[in-house]
């Protein structure tokens, strides 16, 4: 008799902790930003730098501990992290070093329970129908994102910004059934091989790269600069956004509310589409092309921010850049699973999204420099953003389609029957 294959279920689950642990606080934070400025005094550059700052002081998380664990564990303690973190945001003062050691920590939730742990249990379960698998886990971190978007504005509005974060972070909880019920780490926790097949696929048998061999990797440089710049200008368009709409014209404070909530829930429900229309493409198609594309259109969007003016609605800009940012952050691990292979993915990815969260989060504060010391709006701090955006799409679109490697192959290891 077939035994069942557990691998949708797997996605299903991830798709909801995936969403919790990284959409709902990511892409909300930068909502309270105005309220952190106008309650403490701090600047754009003060508020922006916590993230950046946090970054550097955690870049030991992903190489360290990441590979060392299993990914469930990682996301349970992970949220928890998060949770307290959110909890501290919401009762801070004004001290500016205490805003700064609570982005460490939550970055260092960040690492644990987000984007690798959930890459890596989609990665096993799947080879086949990689992409597809890694869309749907992806659109979790949309929809749970827009979902917190409904959310923070009327919390803020009737209880304050501060009860709105601590609300947030007990959100975290919910994680945790699925993680520990659900979630397996590999298929073979289940007696199975990835995509229900008879045989494990060819790809486990290549020995995984060690740091050395992938920092020595023409291919690993390219694509670490490439995805570091995409993602560097997605930061700088997601943290800015409800300033830059300050500059162009929404002044008050609930027009302000309303075109920012409007702008991330389109975003963020445009990437739903991105990820399900690429995790496709990318299953049928050369990686490194959709990749390609889907960079230039991140760049293409940048400019449709500067377009949007009271009263218009920021359709265009929401729809387009939601489309690429989508595509741009799921297609790293495929890409780097393809060049490297899958047993190589937890280590290409710890070094991958820190240097990535640098970008991310350091970038944001350049151009909260830019803005703040030599321009008076936001026009030309984001046409760097722009340059920076095409320049990560000329990196993949030089990136050769696969690593060569000499690793010689492990042999084939049948299943454990754990029971579970």
């Amino acid at each position: 008799m077939k035994k069942i294959f557990y691998g949708w279920w797997m996605t299903a689950a991830a798709f909801v902790t995936f969403g919790l642990a990284v959409g709902f606080p990511y892409y909300n934070l930068v909502f309270f930003y105005d309220y952190f400025q106008k309650a403490f005094g701090w600047s754009r550059a003060d508020i922006t730098l916590g993230f950046p700052l946090a970054t550097i002081f955690t870049l030991w998380v992903g190489p360290l501990i990441v590979p060392r664990f299993s990914p469930r564990k990682l996301i349970l303690v992970g949220t928890g992290l998060t949770f307290i973190a959110l909890t501290c945001f919401g009762k801070m003062g004004s001290a500016l070093l205490v805003y700064y050691a609570i982005w460490v920590l939550y970055t260092i939730g960040y690492f644990l329970s987000g984007p690798i742990p959930h890459q890596l249990i989609v990665s096993h379960w799947f080879s086949k129908n990689r992409g597809k698998a890694m869309g749907v886990l992806y659109v979790g971190v949309g929809l749970l994102g827009s979902l917190g978007s409904f959310l923070v504005k009327p919390l803020t509005e009737s209880y304050g910004f501060q009860t709105a974060l601590i609300v947030m972070g007990f959100m975290l909880f919910l994680a945790w059934p699925l993680t520990i019920f659900v979630l397996r780490d590999k298929p073979s926790d289940k007696g199975l091989f990835a995509d229900g097949a008879s045989a494990p696929p060819a790809e486990i048998k290549l020995q995984p790269c060690s740091y050395k061999t992938l920092l020595g990797s023409y291919s690993f440089w390219l694509l670490l600069i490439g995805s570091a710049c995409s993602i560097s200008s997605i930061g700088a368009v997601n943290f800015h956004m409800k300033f830059a709409f300050i500059d162009q014209g929404f002044t008050n404070q609930e027009a302000l509310n309303s075109v920012w909530r409007a702008a991330s829930i389109l975003i963020l429900w445009s990437s739903i589409a991105g990820r399900l229309l690429i995790g496709g493409l990318s299953d049928a198609f050369p990686k490194k092309w959709v990749m390609t594309a889907s960079y230039f259109l991140t760049a293409l969007s940048i400019p449709l921010l500067l377009a949007v003016r009271p009263p218009g609605t920021p359709w265009a800009f929401s729809l387009l850049f939601g489309l690429a940012m989508g595509a741009d952050y799921m297609l790293i691990p495929l890409m780097a699973a393809e060049q490297f292979g899958v047993n190589s993915l937890a280590r290409a990815m710890a070094i991958i999204l820190p240097v990535n969260t640098i970008g991310q989060t350091w970038f944001p504060y350049f151009i909260s420099i830019l803005r703040d010391k030599y321009y008076p709006n936001y026009e030309m701090p984001m046409m760097v953003t722009l340059a920076v955006a095409l320049a990560g799409a000329v990196a993949i679109m030089i990136l050769p389609r696969q690593c060569k490697r000499s690793d010689a192959a492990l042999p084939l290891q049948q299943p454990v029957r754990t029971g579970k």
